[in-house]
């Protein structure tokens, strides 16, 4: 991977300094940022569940032609609790939610689960190659390596036809990046935004943004199909691109491939509330001040694809009100039979530790399954803090 930044002339002893130099300007803004920021408390959701109504209403349900009637709500809500077994679950935690959010439930989906790194890029790509109007591409690390260019040649084509590609990049996630790399995609006409840059000379002004990066991974094509999950784009979330990639690029990747590769998972949503996601979309992409983007029908009359209902809960860096927190806690405090969660990073805090053997106490099935391995030594350590407690509870850890 090339830290050249503006010539092509460096010695890889010279792009080893730029890169250490460069990562540790960043570690360093980080670091002073949280410390002069400090961290914003949690809410108390147990607080916010008492506040939700026991009955009297139904969550609002949009379809594609609009609000349904309260009454035909019920019924929805009804035939789901019917199906699954569980009281009033449904009706707790997505009014919470709502409440908290101010996302309603979305009927008429199809919803896709994609198991894994191969899987998702199969289907991402396969949408980017069959779009007409427009690609929105919002992602913490996209890499200039063989998967990285693979999805940027598919996006020059794309444009190359009139597709109108806007990309929204995280400047921490995709630090190893070339600055070349992105400036590749904009001189072939794609929009392109790095997401809160670094500028290390604003630690000491109190800027929180510089500890506030974008995790979110999310790919809107045409406004009627969206993709979101825990997959960036990078080589190290695919052992095999068998299909995907040329002779050639398959050679690189498996010339690359790291031992095992990240095990992350992503869904794809047909329907309405697609455009749930390309509204996230674009609250970014105008929070960070991007150019202006011309027309090209973002937000098309949505039609049903199938009888999925969807909540898009979403959060941003440095928001109070955590909401992604909250759906966490809310669906363990609500939990009538079973918690089964996987997480790369877990580490509890005293309401998820509460909440989960309390779940166990209760009879609950309670599954965690956790790494064994991380990118982040930090936060393993910390969730092995934990993990005495909760396995005494009765919570099995796998």
């Amino acid at each position: 991977m090339s830290w050249a930044i503006n010539s092509s002339e460096d010695t890889p002893k010279m792009q080893t300094n730029k890169r250490f130099r460069k990562v540790l300007l960043v570690s360093f803004s980080l670091i002073a940022a949280c410390i002069f920021s400090g961290c914003a408390s949690l809410p108390n959701v147990s607080e916010i569940m008492e506040d939700v109504p026991a009955g009297g209403r139904s969550p609002e349900i949009v379809s594609a032609k609009g609000t349904l009637p309260e009454q035909t709500s019920r019924k929805i809500i009804k035939k789901i609790k019917r199906f699954s077994g569980v009281s009033d679950i449904i009706e707790k935690q997505t009014l919470a939610l709502e409440d908290v959010s101010g996302r309603p439930l979305v009927t008429g989906n199809r919803v896709t689960l994609l198991v894994d790194g191969p899987e998702t890029y199969g289907a991402m790509l396969k949408a980017v190659r069959e779009a007409k109007n427009n690609i929105n591409l919002e992602t913490y690390i996209f890499e200039d390596d063989g998967v990285g260019r693979l999805f940027a040649e598919e996006f020059l084509n794309k444009r190359a036809e009139g597709v109108q590609v806007n990309i929204i990049y995280d400047t921490v996630g995709s630090i190893n990046t070339p600055p070349a790399f992105f400036q590749r995609l904009r001189d072939g006409g794609i929009n392109v935004l790095g997401f809160n840059p670094v500028n290390p000379l604003m630690v000491f002004t109190g800027e929180r943004y510089l500890a506030q990066r974008d995790h979110r991974k999310i790919l809107v094509v045409d406004g009627s199909t969206a993709f979101t999950g825990g997959v960036n784009i990078s080589h190290v979330y695919s052992s095999s691109m068998s299909g995907m990639a040329s002779e050639h690029e398959q050679e690189e990747l498996e010339d690359r491939e790291i031992r095992e590769a990240w095990r992350d998972t992503h869904v794809r949503i047909e329907g309405p509330a697609a455009a749930e996601f390309q509204r996230l979309f674009f609250e970014t992409w105008k929070d960070q001040k991007g150019p202006e983007l011309q027309d090209k029908n973002y937000f098309p009359q949505p039609a049903p694809k199938g009888s999925d209902l969807v909540q898009v809960i979403a959060s941003s860096p440095g928001e109070l009100n955590r909401v992604t927190f909250i759906m966490y806690v809310a669906a363990f405090l609500n939990a009538q039979r079973s918690i089964h969660l996987t997480t790369p990073y877990f580490v509890p805090d005293k309401q998820v530790m509460t909440a989960l053997t309390d779940a166990a106490a209760r009879g609950l099935d309670v599954k965690i399954i956790l790494p064994e391995e991380s990118d982040s030594r930090l936060a393993l350590s910390a969730g092995h803090y934990r993990y005495s407690t909760l396995l005494k509870a009765g919570v099995k850890l796998y």
